[in-house]
């Protein structure tokens, strides 16, 4: 992977990290790929970094459709309808992910996937 990828994606995973909206799996994902960085093991990591990534980003219609549900109301409480009516919004606006400190950072890195895996 060339430097100014790698570089971009460290702080992108780094920003993953620290979002309080991350997942657990992502976190530990990630940090499994910062330790294989530079050994020889960062291929592997990479490549399941990568599926880690994809399986935890979510649809602005995953974001409506949760925020709407049971448990997204147990988890928004009563902003719940506030974050599905969000979701619309910026699906309206052409956004395909939700637009969290996490998913962000997540799509961001997978934009330089076929870098990543080069």
């Amino acid at each position: 992977m060339e430097k100014q990828v790698l570089d971009f994606v460290v702080e992108k995973t780094h920003e993953l990290m620290d979002a309080a909206s991350c997942s657990r799996e992502a976190k530990e994902a990630a940090q499994r790929w910062l330790d294989a960085v530079g050994t020889e093991q960062e291929a592997e990591e990479t490549k399941k970094y990568m599926a880690e990534l994809e399986a935890d980003i979510v649809t602005v219609d995953g974001l409506a459709a949760f925020a709407e549900s049971e448990m997204g109301a147990k988890v928004f409480g009563e902003k719940a309808g506030e974050v599905a009516a969000h979701a619309r919004e910026i699906k309206a606006a052409g956004a395909k992910y939700c637009d969290c400190p996490a998913c962000a950072a997540v799509e961001a890195i997978l934009e330089k996937k076929d870098s990543i895996l080069k």
